[in-house]
């Protein structure tokens, strides 16, 4: 950015001028540093269709071919990459001060799992569709059982770590075990399917380590995106990294909603499209004259879209479009619902599950734009799909407050 400022030296500014460029870009952090040093590109956008579609490139400290990804709004939140195992080979074996879980795109294989001086290793099976955590600074080794490709999608914390200590080898070469997060025990990678409470917003929430596939596991009844929404949120070892599985029946979608970045919503099963836009549009923009200041993501499994591209509240709506139910998972990294903003005690809404008209951020469908309904229901037509939405719910309903 040209500027005609004495870079050299820095003076005062004269009269009633303030100091500084005014605007400058913005600088990259130790994490972007770290990406760039590993030379393999790095992804940027709003989201992208399927990630199987990146080009990948040798990695060489990874031992596979990768790409990395940030979308728009999680810079500086979590980090995400693309690996590929060598076909009947490994990854090498690494450890490292962040979190980390997997999703497993293609393919079939093992991880090694263990602790630093610990001799036995914890070994575990996994296939498509698959989800696992590596406890902190964990040894591990990812092993491809195919001659084919095995892709696998990474969620992690590095951003966080790197960013405060600024040193990379502090991150890759630290010798304390986390002996509260990896406990040795024989179950530690056996599922569990219990349903227990979430204990910050009493959602659905289940304790495992590994999940044989995502696509297939049962889900709870939630009902606070869409009816009939199901929803269950897994709690891997004792991580900060937050996440979701969520489903909307076939032919319906999801209520538009509004919060800031961090959530990205990754298709497992079916194929749909998101709409996102900042909050200050409303919550009619199309019939405000502001369709060219809404964003569209088209994609299918395993595609990926920011919910919130751009730092502050942004409405997002998800549309599935398959004859299948359409299941998502949002990863959103250490930023869950239990960190925001407040001191211990304070109390808090779960707004996004709360409609506008009631002081949340949830646009109820009696008062989303007219076109949203039009476009879907011509998408599901033109595909030979029967909508399941019942036009009850796009009428007022004579106890609702507030609205129009």
């Amino acid at each position: 950015m040209p500027h005609d400022k004495n870079l050299a030296h820095w003076h005062e500014p004269a009269g009633n001028r303030k100091a500084g460029f005014g605007k400058f870009r913005k600088q990259p952090t130790p994490y972007d540093s770290f990406m760039e040093s590993e030379g393999i590109p790095v992804f940027r956008d709003i989201g992208i269709s399927k990630v199987q579609n990146l080009p990948l490139v040798p990695w060489k400290r990874t031992g596979g071919r990768g790409h990395f990804i940030q979308l728009y709004g999680t810079e500086t939140k979590w980090g995400c990459y693309v690996v590929e195992v060598p076909p009947g080979d490994a990854l090498n074996p690494e450890k490292h001060m962040y979190e980390e879980i997997f999703l497993v795109v293609e393919g079939r294989g093992t991880t090694e799992v263990w602790l630093e001086g610990d001799g036995r290793k914890h070994v575990f099976e996994w296939q498509q569709g698959s989800m696992f955590s590596i406890p902190m600074n964990a040894w591990h080794r990812i092993v491809n059982a195919t001659s084919g490709g095995a892709l696998l999608l990474a969620g992690t914390t590095a951003p966080n770590v790197l960013n405060q200590l600024n040193n990379v080898a502090a991150v890759f070469d630290n010798p304390f075990v986390f002996r509260d997060r990896f406990s040795g025990a024989d179950d530690f990678y056996k599922p569990n399917d219990d349903i227990e409470t979430d204990p910050v917003r009493g959602l659905a929430m289940r304790r495992t380590n590994f999940i044989p596939d995502i696509a297939r596991c049962d889900l709870p009844l939630d009902n606070r995106r869409s009816p009939g929404y199901r929803r269950v949120e897994p709690f891997m070892t004792n991580n900060c990294f937050y996440y979701w599985i969520g489903e909307h029946e076939n032919g319906r979608y999801s209520k538009a909603h509004a919060h800031t970045s961090a959530a990205v919503l990754i298709c497992v099963t079916g194929k749909g499209y998101t709409y996102t836009w900042p909050e200050q549009l409303g919550v009619n923009p199309w019939q405000d004259g502001k369709a060219d200041e809404v964003r569209r993501l088209d994609y299918e499994p395993v595609g990926l879209v920011t919910a919130a591209p751009g730092g502050a509240r942004w409405y997002h709506q998800h549309f599935g479009v398959g004859e299948e139910g359409f299941r998502l998972t949002a990863w959103f990294g250490p930023h869950n619902p239990g960190r925001d903003p407040g001191a211990p005690g304070a109390e808090h809404t779960d707004y996004t599950a709360i409609d506008v008209n009631e002081g949340g951020t949830a646009i109820p469908y009696w008062l989303e734009d007219p076109y949203i309904r039009d476009e879907y229901e011509r998408t599901l037509k033109n595909a030979g799909i029967a909508s399941r939405m019942d036009p009850a719910w796009y009428v007022r309903p004579a106890d609702a407050v507030g609205g129009k």
